[in-house]
């Protein structure tokens, strides 16, 4: 199979002068100032779908997210899943170091072969692993075009990662990305939307076609800009995810039916009984045992933890 020719593109172009670089100008689309642009399809990277690998190959949407991501020249960006380096190399022209957390080794050596000849090597810093396994370091801002299978995992390990971060720019599946910012009373709404909300806000910007990509998704994409809300709200998250799990486990019926089913109730007896046993309460409150709870009782359960959890205030203030 023949081989193109490696085309060199002149500094004065204001582009990186290496053969990964001309081909990557080549796919996405730049035409040559010497001529026609040189087919190089045969020599591109194959991509591994099994492990959500689309590239992005649109310079236009990744000169648009960078911009989205108000990137400072002492900023330290965490990206996730460099892929071929599209968004990677513009990136570090505009921020003090970019570290990349990448899975696939023919992606790492990729990037690494790409960014080499270029000023801003040193800026470059990659950790190969599994991002959902692996212990992040400290950034500013995470920019990252995301493998859609581990949307949610990636989601909350930001959401949880110390110290805080300034802002997330992200690609998701469209669904996912409009779960994200759903309201109440849409058909979107779910457990994500209240989780990710309660902890951060989320702006849409941008929805990416398909055909942006190489191979192209089934599914239409979409950018979100995900910011923690400081200080954060004074939950245990632990707790609050059991209840919202609770309540969205049957979703189209009211918080009463909900909480009065026979399986609810007995975990709430439970749940207390543990509550009034570790913090040395007794049972001076209520009578825990009773086998039976009527709706007096599990009013007054309710009640106590309401004021022994102050997430519980919180839910109620959101899901009213």
């Amino acid at each position: 199979m023949p081989k193109a020719s490696k085309k060199r593109i002149s500094p004065s172009s204001g582009h990186l002068t290496t053969p990964y670089s001309a081909a990557s100008r080549q796919a996405n689309g730049f035409a040559s100032n010497n001529g026609p642009s040189v087919k190089i399809s045969n020599n591109l990277i194959s991509a591994n779908t099994g492990l959500g690998q689309h590239f992005l190959k649109n310079p236009a949407v990744v000169a648009a997210i960078i911009e989205r991501a108000s990137l400072k020249p002492t900023d330290v960006v965490l990206e996730i899943g460099p892929g071929t380096g599209n968004m990677t190399c513009p990136m570090l022209e505009k921020c003090k170091k970019v570290v990349a957390v990448e899975y696939d080794d023919r992606m790492v050596r990729e990037v690494m072969k790409r960014v080499e000849a270029t000023p801003h090597s040193h800026k470059l810093s990659i950790i190969q692993g599994d991002v959902l396994r692996t212990a992040l370091p400290f950034f500013d801002v995470c920019v990252a075009n995301v493998p859609y299978q581990i949307s949610s995992g990636i989601v909350f390990k930001l959401l949880s990662h110390k110290p805080m971060f300034r802002c997330a720019v992200l690609m998701f599946q469209e669904e996912f990305a409009l779960r994200l910012s759903a309201k109440p009373g849409e058909a979107l709404y779910c457990r994500l939307s209240v989780n990710v909300q309660l902890l951060a806000k989320v702006d849409q910007l941008m929805k990416v076609g398909k055909n942006n990509f190489r191979p192209p998704p089934k599914v239409e994409s979409r950018v979100v800009r995900i910011e923690l809300r400081n200080p954060p709200p004074p939950v245990n998250f632990t707790e609050w995810d059991g209840m919202i799990r609770l309540l969205f486990n049957r979703k189209n019926k009211t918080l009463r039916s909900v909480l009065m089913t026979k399986s609810t109730i007995k975990l709430l007896e439970e749940n207390l009984k543990t509550h009034l046993s570790l913090n040395s309460c007794g049972r001076n409150r209520m009578d825990v045992d009773t086998p039976k709870v009527g709706l007096l009782q599990m009013s007054s359960i309710l009640s106590f933890c309401m004021e022994i959890s102050p997430f519980i205030l919180l839910c109620r203030h959101r899901l009213s």
